[in-house]
């Protein structure tokens, strides 16, 4: 048998990795956390002496009970309304407090950053394809170990991540390559277009195509009750009324990218994930409803 201190030592050092694999096939942080917590308790009463590859044992365990949650995750999905919002990762928030940037611990799921735009799109997979593609296109398993967690052919499991991959590619951009420093200019000029009203400097700004999510209570400003905006016109049109707000927009790292947290006053108000390509944005998810706020610490009890 392993030394279960020996054990404990080495889970400790995977944690992170199994927290990313948890964080990506969820989009939630407390989600995520509790199933590696899950990993831990049937890793520590398993038996892993003939276990070659530690790691890949691990991160095995927590890819079959993160399916287990999508699964029941779409079992009651008839129960739920419009687009399912993931966890936002904030930090860097421009001249904000300390105490608003996440723990250590979170930051480790970004050092492989995944935008909140791609979290959306694998959150509309069925769960095999997600953990296919999640696992194989994210971390590089091979198919001949995907393949037992869903219970397929390696050949099939193949096929469940090319259908994912189209899929995902089918949904737009989801990811940007454009630099930090050139988002926020991007952002900026937004943020200036809506308070002055330019609809002609809104047009340049946003891809025809765009793309609004909120996840938002009834009361909750320019976006009360909206779950989803497509085009350039219907955006524009909602972006006009975001201009009573900009004024309390700053800066902030959601996701790995550049994005904003919002306030009104001294309160917390919206975290804003943005998707640039090129010169323009693409999508903007918006959290709002309080309860989440307070959950990522940026809102008070």
């Amino acid at each position: 048998m392993i030394d279960p201190d020996w054990l404990a030592a080495r889970f400790e050092e995977q944690r992170p990795h199994l927290r990313s694999v948890a964080y990506r096939m969820l989009g939630s942080l407390a989600e995520a956390e509790d199933t590696v917590q899950d990993a831990w308790l049937r890793a520590s009463r398993a038996d892993a002496s003939e276990v070659e590859n530690l790691g890949g044992w691990l991160t095995t365990i927590v890819a079959r009970l993160s399916l287990d949650r999508l699964r029941a995750r779409s079992a009651r999905r008839e129960d739920l309304v419009g687009v399912q919002m993931p966890d936002p990762i904030v930090s860097s928030i421009e001249g904000g407090a300390d105490s608003a940037a996440p723990d250590p611990e979170h930051l480790t799921v970004l050092a492989d950053s995944i935008g909140l735009a791609m979290l959306i799109v694998l959150d509309r997979l069925p769960p095999a394809e997600r953990l296919a593609f999640v696992l194989h296109d994210t971390f590089g398993l091979p198919f001949d170990e995907i393949a037992p967690i869903v219970e397929r052919t390696p050949t099939a499991t193949r096929q469940l991540a090319s259908r994912a991959r189209r899929r995902v590619r089918g949904a737009g951009p989801t990811s940007t390559d454009v630099p930090i420093a050139r988002q926020r200019e991007i952002i900026d000029a937004f943020i200036a277009a809506s308070r002055a009203g330019d609809f002609e400097a809104l047009l340049r700004i946003l891809d025809p195509d765009v793309v609004v999510h909120a996840d938002t209570a009834a009361d909750r400003g320019p976006f009360a009750g909206v779950l989803e905006v497509r085009g350039v016109q219907a955006v524009t049109a909602q972006a006009k009324a975001f201009s009573q707000f900009a004024a309390g927009a700053r800066h902030a790292i959601v996701n790995g990218g550049a994005g904003l947290v919002i306030y009104s006053g001294e309160r917390p108000f919206a975290v804003v994930g943005v998707t640039i390509r090129g010169d323009t944005i693409v999508e903007m998810d918006f959290i709002l409803r309080p309860e989440r706020l307070r959950a990522l610490g940026l809102a008070p009890d």
